[in-house]
């Protein structure tokens, strides 16, 4: 059976559902996370819910329909949960040279306080949360997320804004991950500043994602 793992990872290597307008729907991949995903030409339902409910309040030639407001609201009556935003999923590879990925971690300093807001909030949905800070006025999480994913998060402090600080510290992230592996990052396609950011720091759109939380 296919899991949301399996296209996760299928799409870190460039190989994504094929766009044949229809919707998989997999299991939830853990307690905690349960999710639905737009891609070109596909969507993924990752929530444990029976065929016979998907039958029923989801129409399987209308393409917008898992991430559209009715059938997101079902899927929170069924799971009791809450959607928590929809987000752009972007991603980007570690850095392969040595000495830029150097130069990015030898700018960070292990930040440890568990009282942070952003720590907290984190650890809410990852595991393995790493932060650090830097002089210039940012911080960097990282930690698996959905489907064991590895993520980024950043804070930019309001006085560091607009130099640059942002788009370094989505790099640095990069460093921080396993050579040939990837880290995603999600956005609020509002957030039009932090979109920017993320892909002068060499990410790219793969998607849209909706999580479900309790």
């Amino acid at each position: 059976m296919t899991t949301l793992a399996d296209i996760l990872r299928g799409i870190e290597q460039g190989v994504f559902p094929a766009p044949d307008l229809t919707t998989s729907v997999v299991p939830a991949p853990s307690a905690r996370d349960t999710c639905v995903i737009g891609l070109t030409g596909h969507l993924v339902v990752a929530a444990d819910v029976p065929p016979e409910w998907i039958a029923e309040h989801l129409d399987p030639t209308d393409l917008a329909a898992p991430l559209n407001p009715p059938f997101l609201h079902a899927l929170e009556q069924f799971t009791g949960r809450e959607v928590n935003g929809i987000d752009a999923m972007l991603l980007a590879p570690a850095l392969t040279d040595d000495s830029e990925r150097a130069e990015l971690l030898a700018g960070l300093t292990p930040f440890t306080d568990e009282s942070h807001p952003r720590i907290r909030r984190a650890r809410r949905y990852r595991d393995e949360v790493r932060a650090y800070t830097t002089s210039s006025g940012g911080l960097v999480l990282t930690g698996l997320g959905l489907a064991g994913r590895q993520e980024v998060a950043l804070e930019v402090l309001e006085s560091s804004r607009g130099r640059g600080v942002g788009r370094q510290l989505a790099q640095a992230a990069r460093a921080l991950v396993p050579a040939g592996t990837h880290i995603w990052a999600q956005v609020t396609p509002g957030n039009a500043a932090s979109l920017r950011m993320f892909l002068a720091a060499g990410y790219v759109p793969v998607g849209s994602e909706a999580l479900l939380v309790r």
